[in-house]
């Protein structure tokens, strides 16, 4: 009999979280430690990654996630039960603006590294039999804009790393999802949030009216990592306040 009561806890479990040093990541390690997991916090900036960790009672690490060696080494010494992976950048520029080097920078990041990062933690879940691993992408997977060609490309391009990996673990016992994120108030959002005819824009293409939080993406990450979502693979959670459910800003008269 399922002990529902129990569904969402992560008692003996170990979390990692990539990112962990500020915004989604930060607040995902704090939700997991306070469902039970222990939680490693990993982040390439030491000193925010110890905040995170004195906060929930957790480990940190020093980690760049475009070391790929490093990552390897990480995964190899802590055996994840849950990985949630945050970090990623953005270059917001037209097509025609666009530099090689952004091009490159914002692909090694986004994508390369969620490669190297879902391949090294991935292994060792599929040879102990379970694991949760928990991509972050954005509703720009799906919807995009003038401004964000390569970073909607490498949102699209992970869903489908992650939806492969989720074919190819399951039998292993391993699940494998993405979050889809809608605006949040985040260091990477900061260019927007400056610009309030932009961020005011963006809040009224919600179907809630505003931004979200950081705060917000906690309660996705736990039912992801835990045994309610224990049927739940290939999937990608919109946690958008309805922007993808909007057909533009325009209320049509009754």
């Amino acid at each position: 009999m399922t002990a529902y009561e129990r569904l969402f806890r992560l008692d003996g479990r170990r979390a990692v979280v990539i990112g962990a040093g500020s915004g989604i990541g930060r607040q995902a390690a704090l939700a997991l430690a306070a469902q039970g997991a222990s939680v490693v916090c990993a982040d390439r900036d030491l000193a925010a990654a110890q905040d995170t960790a004195g906060r929930c009672g957790g480990t940190a690490r020093l980690l760049d996630v475009l070391d790929s060696e490093a990552v390897r080494a990480c995964a190899d010494e802590i055996a994840a039960d849950v990985l949630v992976f945050t970090a990623a950048t953005n270059v917001r520029k037209r097509l025609l603006d666009y530099s090689g080097e952004e091009f490159d920078r914002v692909v090694q990041l986004n994508l390369r590294a969620s490669f190297d990062v879902l391949r090294a933690f991935g292994a060792g879940m599929v040879a102990r039999g379970s694991g949760s691993i928990i991509g972050f992408a954005s509703i720009r997977a799906s919807v995009t804009e003038p401004g964000q060609s390569v970073y909607s490309a490498t949102k699209a391009g992970l869903v489908q790393l992650l939806r492969t990996a989720a074919a190819e673990f399951g039998p292993h016992g391993v699940r494998v999802n993405a979050i889809a994120p809608g605006v949040v108030e985040t260091p990477l959002t900061q260019q927007i949030k400056n610009n309030p005819g932009w961020y005011d824009a963006y809040a009224a293409k919600s179907a809630l009216g505003r931004w979200a939080t950081a705060e917000e993406m906690a309660g996705a990450v736990v039912y992801l990592a835990g045994d309610a979502a224990s049927f739940v693979t290939g999937s990608v959670l919109y946690v958008d306040g309805g922007w993808t459910a909007v057909d533009g800003r325009f209320d049509p008269p009754r």
